[in-house]
């Protein structure tokens, strides 16, 4: 309950590590996979009633325009279905869902206005496609843990979710416990622990993604589907985390230490922060699936998503570093901020990008993310 106070991407507009000026990556990887989104939307369930809602959920939705991107295709794709079929639209629901921290706020700043024709069992494909600077859909949000139920029993069409769920809903304790053997002594993240610190964040997740499954599998209408995008590795050995490692267990993780030895922080204080993140192997994800039952596997791929880093000049070192520094800032410095404070906060992020500079083109070359691609459709 601690961590689901907390996190959040960081939040607003202005900010130059704010989640909304951090994630052209992430939108550049979701439109490589579009066409696997398009793909499990053909598989949902129409009905010829445009008095029935057509509602869709967008789990862990932050704060960017992506967001808002994305539900457009959505809904777009959709009423083309319609269309095809010979059937009426009918009126969409979207539901944007994140921790109660998100910065609802900076979303909802950033929706267009409803169509001014919109309503009464929904608009011609024709009037939608004209009405580029306009939503078709009513708009909520939900805040609150994906881990547990956020809505009501057989009332969604589509769950979403991209870039979210490899986030755990807690650091394990086992692993900022000293008296246990998988205290993750010296360490920030997962990258590069033990055996045990492994298994406890191992475990961690499969216990999150069972509750994740089950609270979706109750939410969901029959014929319903889901899409998920979400960190995961190459590598069997859970220790390391590929490009994850890399952005937080190397120059994010030796500025921590930096801090220590300038004695600015104790190193029990750099002991008792971990991120709690865990990005699984594709045979991880696949059993947490089928141990729940509830869920067809439609498809499950692991994609090369390519870098998180997006510079308009490669050769500029400190562009690179710069950009390192407040990616990660972006979805990690609300916790740090919480840990150390502001201040010190400043100062690790300054010595992320720092010692990111000095290594930046191996950062170009090296730094390369995975993404577990799942598309699940509920079972009879």
């Amino acid at each position: 309950m601690e961590l689901e106070s907390l996190l959040s991407m960081k939040g607003g507009k202005e900010e130059e590590y704010s989640y909304a000026n951090n994630s052209q990556a992430q939108a550049i990887h979701a439109r490589s996979v579009l066409h696997l989104l398009k793909e499990t939307l053909d598989i949902v369930e129409l009905h010829d009633n445009p008095n029935i809602p057509f509602t869709i959920v967008d789990l862990g939705c932050s704060s960017g325009s992506n967001t808002i991107s994305t539900m457009d295709v959505m809904i777009n794709h959709i009423i083309k279905r319609h269309e095809a079929l010979g059937f009426r639209p009918p009126e969409f629901s979207a539901f944007f869902s994140d921790l109660p921290k998100n910065d609802f706020n900076t979303l909802f700043q950033l929706l267009p206005p409803l169509h001014v024709n919109y309503g009464g069992g929904g608009i011609s494909m024709e009037e939608c496609l004209a009405a580029s600077n306009h939503r078709s859909y009513f708009v909520a949000g939900v805040p609150g843990s994906f881990y547990r139920r956020l809505f009501p029993a057989r009332s969604i069409n589509f769950f979403h979710s991209t870039f979210s769920l490899h986030w755990l809903s807690q650091v394990p304790e086992s692993v900022v416990e000293k008296k246990c053997s998988a205290f993750n002594k010296g360490k920030v993240f997962i990258h590069g622990a033990n055996e045990t610190t492994a298994n406890a964040y191992k475990a961690q997740f499969q216990t999150d993604m069972a509750s994740f499954l089950s609270s979706r599998s109750l939410e969901m209408k029959k014929g319903a589907s889901m899409y998920l995008v979400f960190l995961g590795r190459s590598s069997v050995d859970p220790t390391d985390q590929g490009g994850p490692g890399i952005f937080f267990g190397t120059h994010f993780q030796d500025a921590w230490n930096d801090l220590v030895q300038e004695g600015l922080i104790s190193s029990e204080e750099r002991d008792t922060f971990n991120i709690p993140l865990y990005a699984p192997s594709l045979q991880e994800f696949k059993e947490v699936v089928e141990a729940d039952g509830s869920f067809a596997i439609n498809k499950l791929e692991l994609f090369k998503g390519g870098s998180p880093l997006v510079v308009s000049q490669p050769d500029d070192e400190a562009e690179v570093g710069k950009a390192l520094a407040n990616s990660c800032r972006s979805v990690s410095g609300v916790l740090v901020e919480a840990h150390i404070g502001d201040q010190l906060s400043d100062q690790l992020f300054s010595r992320v990008a720092r010692r990111a500079a000095l290594h930046a083109k191996e950062l170009l070359d090296q730094l390369q993310f995975f993404h577990i691609v799942a598309s699940l459709s509920l079972k009879e």
